[in-house]
């Protein structure tokens, strides 16, 4: 564990040091693109952040490389490599469209490649475990499909959510966080060896994502881009297809007794396998949905538009940060909730747990569709946006006629009768008047 931790803070460092660096080579780049309809932020911002994530990823992986215990994930398995060179491929497109802003078919068919590039290193699934059943072992072409079908699912559910200032970064590391403990689980309590790759791929993944969260947390100061989102997507996925298609279920001992036993003892077991989907399935949701949406409105899948996840929570009510709060806790609440199940299956206590917190969930979603007022004797103890506003007083002043001089003056009695309601306190650029001092609209100075 010491090892994995030094590997975490180690990418976490190097990622850090590196993005205010990295942020300023963007600046000089031009890579600030012009805000667009879609974007919530209002000035622009530079992108480009995922050139310090990747060498926080080559860092993290040297010192690995460099470890006594974590020296043997690099002997026995290719799977390092694998992940390393998908990875600078996907990064290096991802820089490309940073600043360049390339069209959608060519990213996706980089994603295909990327992927297509760590099968052939031995990066794929190569049986899948049913309840049941038992392994179920995968043909060539059905292995490569399914792996490639993985990783481009992945990647584009979490640049899908990328539209929040540290929202992509910080569901990513809750991910990497329960995955980590459920591939750790594994490595060491089952003394599964197939385990250790897809641990390491996550401490890497938290510490990416913890090094650049404090640079882009809102207000932003740099955004990671399709360099960084679709990064640390594949290395999310790379880490689930390890432990899924590589992890021999009969290592676990689980399909023993009859097949009715089995099927109930594998269940906590399978549940975890594939963690990284159950984690991103609020991106994954949004990604659907954005597909469904965008066909039914006759668009392309392709076209971006303000329909996703993020974007709704901020039409319901809530702040930038608030929103992203909210769907932390979600993403927390699935990626825990289904390790903490793996472990206890049979309590009762973890089920009523996640029930209590989904209602809780719910109600802080909802809060801004009903916000409560305070009582009178008790305003001043909750914040300001729940105290009752006073209705303010409207106060009317007789019209005003204007001289040619600029001066002001009782209107005549033939003029309307009209009277101006201005409400009581206005000041500032709401105030009625005279906005200069000057008579007339020559620059202060100039002779008359």
């Amino acid at each position: 564990m010491r090892d994995y931790l030094l590997t975490l803070c180690v990418t976490a460092a190097v990622t850090y040091l590196l993005t205010g660096p990295v942020r300023k080579f963007a600046i000089a780049t031009g890579a600030m693109p012009e805000i667009r309809a879609r974007d919530v932020h209002r000035e622009p911002t530079p992108r480009l952040g995922g050139i310090a994530m990747f060498f926080g990823l080559c860092a993290g992986l040297l010192v690995a490389d460099h470890l006594q215990n974590l020296n043997s994930v690099f002997e026995l398995s290719n799977e390092p490599r694998a992940l390393l060179s998908g990875a600078a491929l996907i990064w290096l497109i991802g820089v490309l469209d940073d600043k360049f802003e390339l069209d959608a078919l060519i990213k996706l068919g980089a994603q295909m490649i990327s992927a297509g590039v760590m099968v052939i290193q031995g990066l794929t699934i190569l049986w899948l475990p049913i309840p049941g059943v038992g392994t179920v072992a995968l043909t060539r072409g059905q292995g490569t499909l399914l792996t490639v079908a993985l990783v481009v699912l992945t990647i584009n559910a979490v640049n899908f959510v990328d539209g929040l200032d540290g929202l992509a970064a910080g569901m990513v590391c809750i991910a990497a966080a329960a995955f980590f403990l459920y591939a750790y689980r594994l490595w060491y309590g089952y003394t599964i060896e197939a385990a250790a790759p897809a641990t390491l791929f996550a401490a890497i993944l938290m510490g990416m994502c913890l090094g650049f969260l404090p640079h882009n947390m809102h207000p932003a100061r740099i955004f990671m881009g399709d360099s960084g989102s679709m990064l640390i997507g594949l290395i999310l996925a790379a880490s689930a297809i390890s432990i899924t298609g590589q992890v021999d279920p009969d290592a676990l001992k689980i399909f023993e007794g009859s097949t009715r036993q089995a099927t109930h003892a594998a269940l906590p077991v399978f549940i975890p396998l594939v963690l990284p989907l159950t984690i991103i399935a609020i991106p994954m949701a949004d990604l659907v949905l954005a597909i469904v949406r965008r066909t039914w409105n006759g668009q392309s899948p392709f076209a971006a538009d303000r329909g996703h996840l993020h974007h709704r929570l901020l039409e319901i009510g809530h702040s930038h940060s608030r929103a992203v709060l909210i769907m932390y806790f979600w993403s927390a609440l699935i990626a825990f909730g289904t390790l903490a199940y793996s472990v206890h299956s049979t309590s009762m206590w973890i089920v009523l747990t996640v029930v209590l917190l989904s209602a809780i969930g719910l109600v802080l979603l909802l809060l801004p569709r009903f916000t409560p007022r305070a009582p009178r004797w008790a305003e001043s103890f909750v914040p300001p946006r729940y105290r009752r506003r006073a209705v303010p007083r409207m106060e009317a002043v007789p019209p005003v006629s204007v001289h040619a001089a600029g001066e002001t003056a009782p209107s005549s009695p033939e003029a309307p009768s009209e009277r101006v309601p201005v409400p009581a306190g206005v000041n500032g650029a709401t105030a009625i008047g005279h906005r200069s001092r000057f008579t007339d609209r020559r620059k202060a100075g100039t002779p008359s």
